[in-house]
């Protein structure tokens, strides 16, 4: 069957690219709802050939959506998924407005696409960074088990948003390297203190919080041990913004627990693992890099080695497109999980829908 699907926050980076990889990948949509603000509804987007006009994101519009990616930020996932789900969609959320809510599957399905059986109408898409890091590691994990992680990440500004791509275009045009270049976005819009991120780098993504972690560390931490079901996972994360338009960079430590570990072997798992491509050949100087991986759906790794010091641990490279893996793509493998599964919430088994109450149950 063909589904209805809705695009909320349509006329950003992330929904952009939602509706671009929709169409590559030929989804099974036979229509596509664009929403977003009041603000922007009215302007059009161009999908599958023909010009779509925006229409503004409110509760009426979900009655007949199957699927739905939301993609507007937090406050507009915590105001209209629930009534998404209420009125019979699946949403899937890009935000971080439901990751670690104990009943919502945050999923990543190279890692844990089981747990899509268990969702009541919501699922959460992960941090950008926590996908890459997770789809690098799972294969570890499953072949030589895993008991540590220290990563530090090197963070593109589209993550930051389009104003903060238009805000470095500025900065490293003008400001040839001067510290008091106009910043207005960067670490964080709403702190009290900006930075240029022209020739510059910002270890602050997000606010801080607890322990002296910012929000983005702490995501790493949390998200990782919920996707990967390790609790006792021993997680730690430094998040570093940088002048990439687009494209994450994370030094990844790793500890197995498997003193036998060796590279070869962690190589041959990483090179069976679906969605990872290897590039490490330091002789050639091949290693993976965000200039190179941006439009690529893959998360590539390289620069794998083993620590000098403790036994079965290492060290990789882990690179991949923010806007894609880490974003839009993610979510629609979640959706195409869903449909290969069966498990689009509001199908009944003729085809029809069916709605559902605040509590995932359908409504007679």
């Amino acid at each position: 069957m063909g589904y209805t699907v809705a695009i909320v926050g349509a006329t950003g980076a992330v929904g952009r690219t939602i509706a671009e990889k929709l169409e590559e990948r030929n989804f099974p949509a036979d229509k596509v709802k664009f929403l977003a603000s009041a603000r922007s509804a009215g302007t059009s987007v161009r999908f599958r050939g023909t010009e779509h006009i925006v229409e503004e994101a409110v509760p009426g519009q979900f009655d007949d959506v199957d699927i739905a990616f939301f993609s507007a930020g937090g406050n507009v996932s915590k105001a209209l998924a629930p009534e998404a789900v209420r009125r019979g969609a699946t949403v899937i959320d890009n935000t971080s407005a439901f990751r670690m809510d104990p009943d919502t599957p945050l999923v990543v399905p190279e890692v844990n696409r089981d747990v899509l059986k268990r969702h009541r109408g919501l699922i959460a898409n992960p941090n950008c960074s926590t996908i890459q890091m997770v789809c690098a590691l799972e294969p570890v994990r499953r072949k030589f088990g895993l008991s540590r992680v220290i990563v530090s990440t090197y963070q593109a500004v589209s993550g930051a948003g389009a104003d903060a791509i238009d805000e470095l275009g500025r900065q490293g045009a003008g400001m040839d390297g001067r510290a008091d270049a106009g910043a207005a976005l960067l670490p964080v819009k709403g702190d009290q203190k900006h930075f240029p991120i022209a020739y510059n780098a910002i270890p602050q993504i997000d606010v801080f919080g607890e322990d002296g972690y910012t929000l983005e560390e702490w995501k790493m931490i949390n998200e990782t041990k919920k996707i990967m079901e390790m609790p006792d996972l021993r997680v730690s994360a430094t998040c570093v913004r940088l002048p990439v338009v687009t494209g994450h960079s994370e030094s990844v430590y790793f500890e197995t627990g498997d003193a036998a570990a060796d590279t070869a072997g962690i190589r041959a798992a990483l090179e069976a693992a679906e969605g990872i491509t290897v590039l490490d050949d330091p002789d050639s100087q091949s290693y993976p890099m965000p200039l190179f991986a941006e439009g690529k759906n893959d998360v590539f790794t390289g620069r794998l080695r083993k620590d000098p010091d403790v036994p079965g641990a290492f060290h990789l490279w882990v690179v991949a497109d923010n806007l894609l893996k880490g974003a839009a793509l993610n979510s629609i493998q979640i959706a195409e999980a869903l449909i290969a599964d069966g498990t689009v919430k509001g199908e009944r088994a003729d085809g029809t829908r069916q709605h559902l109450d605040g509590d995932g149950h359908a409504v007679r």
